[in-house]
């Protein structure tokens, strides 16, 4: 048998994936549950993109880690874009199958958390809103540990000339700081190596990206639930405002102001 458009994407399986759980179905539970199934592939596809910039970075292949980072900028703004749809639902439609999600809640998605070791924003903590018998904590665990895209990021930039201390190549797997040796080659690759600029600069809308859809994702839910606790207990708005404005770069930040 052939390979046609419906068997190549596996669509009978794909949209048998939408299973409403009020009965009768509020209208609105399908889009709930549409929207959070596209979200969890835009973030599989964005954990690709982000594993093909690490190669990119320890290869010194500038080029292909600046034309990846601009696939996964466009990808953000989609992610952003998607919230204008889930805010067509109001506060009244989503309480009305709200309590048919039990204990499900978005602090659950383990691939959000892969995402965001992967970028280098590791908290131990956040593992505990996953239980180890689920599907993916051991991926998410993983990263935890694993170098992010900084610690490669680190490697391309010693292949530029950079000469990190020990103090910086020591801290390969750890959270990611700002670092003012890092700071400072950073101001000597803008002024000599204008070809990484484009890089670098890809990569500080990469981050303003993940901030924008942090504040839109945030005044979501709060305009949706207000200061309730999220599903399943979960923290809700107050937990995820911490992570507002934390930058997954600090050093191309912290220089701007000596440009």
């Amino acid at each position: 048998m052939k390979t046609d458009y419906a068997s190549y994407l596996k669509l009978r399986q794909l949209l048998d994936l939408q299973e409403s759980r009020s009965d009768p179905a509020e209208h609105d539970e399908l889009l709930f549950i549409v929207i959070h199934q596209v979200y969890e592939l835009w973030f599989k596809q964005v954990l690709h993109e982000l594993d093909k910039i690490k190669v990119d970075f320890t290869g010194n292949d500038l080029f292909g880690a600046l034309a990846t980072f601009k696939r996964v900028r466009m990808i953000l703004k989609t992610l952003v874009g998607q919230l204008d749809v889930l805010e067509t639902m109001t506060p009244m439609s989503f309480s009305a199958f709200r309590d048919r999600l039990d204990t499900a809640s978005g602090f659950q998605s383990a691939q959000f958390r892969e995402l965001e070791f992967v970028l280098g924003y590791k908290r131990p903590e956040v593992l505990r809103f996953l239980d180890p018998k689920w599907d993916g904590y051991e991926r998410a665990a993983r990263r935890l540990e694993e170098p992010s895209i900084i610690d490669h990021f680190y490697e391309f930039l010693e292949q530029r000339g950079v000469e990190l201390p020990d103090s910086v190549r020591s801290r390969r797997g750890a959270p990611a700081e700002a670092d003012e040796s890092v700071q400072r080659a950073l101001l000597r690759l803008y002024e000599e190596q204008p070809e990484v600029t484009l890089l670098l600069e890809m990569m500080a809308d990469v981050d303003e990206g993940l901030q924008e859809w942090r504040y839109r994702h945030v005044k979501m839910i709060e305009r949706t639930i207000g200061s309730k606790r999220g599903t399943g207990g979960s923290p809700g708005v107050e937990f995820l405002k911490r992570s507002l404005f934390n930058p997954i770069f600090p050093d191309l930040w912290a220089i701007r102001h000596e440009m």
